[in-house]
């Protein structure tokens, strides 16, 4: 299958700088992005954790980068990963991205969180986080957007995380996420929330 998101006959996202060279789109995706974080820093998007409001984060983090900042993918993806020993996680089909996003944010949402102690809400938040992550909803951009998202989550229900924590230690992180969501059709359960529940953890203290 041609993907539209990609430049003909390349792996290079298609982007508003017009570059092919990954080395100097991967920089300036690096410094746009880390600018436009920190805007949400100082000033979050409100919203009510819905479908609607995860977009609209992406779209405000990778708007000076890409044309379909904030757009759901169109497109089914693939991302090979060392710690699956080449395995890419099974990412929700492109045309389901909508249903079970929007699924998975409710549930999220109807969660009485501050009846849950320390133990329950690591727990909890570990497997939630992880299983928004599994959809990918994006062509690109999806760890940062996801936890920029569950972040400003947590700091609504009265537990804020360290967001350092999560700067400071960005591959453990997703490395992590890909150990909580590894379920494959052929290969069964194979998830790991232990290592995702330790930065939360920190996180959380």
């Amino acid at each position: 299958m041609i993907d539209p998101y990609l430049y003909p006959n390349t792996d290079i996202l298609i982007n508003k700088f017009n570059t092919r060279n990954p080395k100097l789109l991967a920089e300036i995706e690096a410094n746009y992005t880390a600018l436009r974080l920190d805007e949400l820093v100082v000033s979050p998007i409100a919203g009510e954790f819905n479908a609607e409001h995860l977009a609209t984060i992406h779209k405000h983090i990778f708007q000076d980068i890409f044309d379909w900042a904030g757009e759901l993918r169109t497109v089914n993806i693939l991302r090979e990963e060392p710690v699956l020993g080449g395995l890419s996680i099974e990412y929700t089909d492109h045309t389901n991205i909508d249903s079970r996003l929007t699924k998975e944010l409710e549930s999220l949402n109807m969660i009485d969180w501050s009846k849950l102690n320390h133990k329950q809400r690591v727990i909890e938040f570990s497997r939630r986080f992880a299983s928004i992550w599994q959809i990918h909803p994006f062509r690109e951009g999806n760890t940062r957007t996801i936890t920029t998202f569950m972040c400003d989550f947590a700091k609504s229900k009265d537990f804020a995380l360290n967001t350092e924590v999560f700067k400071n230690n960005a591959t453990y992180l997703r490395t992590a996420l890909v150990a909580a969501a590894a379920v494959f059709d052929d290969l069964g359960d194979k998830r790991k929330f232990e290592y995702l529940e330790k930065v939360i953890d920190d996180a959380l203290k």
